[in-house]
């Protein structure tokens, strides 16, 4: 087979951010898929076709990826961010497993991008910069219930966390659940960064205390680092530095 699949993560948002292998793949391809906000992100030319789906058919998109691939076509599947964290690098190998046989002899690569949780942290100064971990809090594809746990033993593990899909129109309630959690297993002046749109002309950064965070604080477009018991935030003339150390007292 002459085809390939490459699954591309374009970073948090500006253009200097996607990495330039990336920017490669993108070039040499014949069609670009992908959630429709990131497939708008990729300029059109001659010899490009894009194709343009919503956010719920990542198994529908993988599919439709692999099967030009074996029609011998060069597929850019591209993701925000880095395409392994909460993006379709999965959604393809779940199709490659459940799949036609052949789709498993194809060149399929997955090149890493910025996700936002590591360009919001960069931006703050290093909150994340002992252990942490990272908790998707959409719902769409795997049970609140287990949303809720994993956070509840994150916390009382004082680990840093990372909040990708924060609050959406549809879930508001989600997130204010979410702080309610904290404030049960966190002591009130445990760091939040609200980072919004990073890398992007709407970029917005706030750092506040968690008995200060409120749910209209998020939305979508941003992801929300909590600080473990041990981060510190550098106060100075403007926007001030947030970091955790990376030893922990005994």
């Amino acid at each position: 087979m002459t085809g390939r699949v490459t699954i591309a993560g374009l970073g948090p948002g500006a253009d200097d951010l996607v990495t330039p292998e990336v920017q490669q793949a993108i070039d040499e391809a014949t069609d670009v898929v992908g959630y429709i906000p990131y497939v708008r992100r990729i300029a059109p030319r001659e010899g490009l076709t894009l194709h343009e789906s919503d956010n719920r058919v990542e198994l529908d998109r993988a599919q439709h990826a692999l099967r030009m691939a074996s029609d011998g076509r060069r597929v850019v599947v591209v993701s925000s961010g880095d395409p392994g964290v909460f993006a379709m690098a999965s959604a393809v190998f779940e199709a490659v497993e459940h799949g036609e046989p052949m789709w498993r002899d194809l060149d399929i690569r997955v090149l890493p991008g910025i996700t936002a949780m590591l360009a919001a942290a960069a931006r703050a100064g290093a909150p994340l910069g002992h252990d942490f971990c990272a908790i998707n809090l959409s719902d769409n594809l795997k049970p609140w219930d287990l949303i809720e746990k994993r956070l509840r033993f994150a916390a009382l593990g004082d680990f840093a966390m990372a909040f990708y899909n924060p609050r959406s129109k549809s879930r508001p309630e989600g997130f204010a659940r979410v702080l309610e959690i904290l404030e049960e297993t966190c002591e009130p002046r445990r760091l939040l960064i609200f980072a919004r749109a990073v890398s992007t002309p709407e970029e917005e950064i706030r750092v506040v205390r968690l008995r200060d965070a409120t749910p209209e604080m998020a939305d979508m477009r941003t992801v929300v680092l909590v600080g473990s018991s041990q981060t510190r935030m550098i106060l100075r003339q403007g926007a001030p530095f947030v970091y955790t150390p990376r030893s922990v007292p005994e």
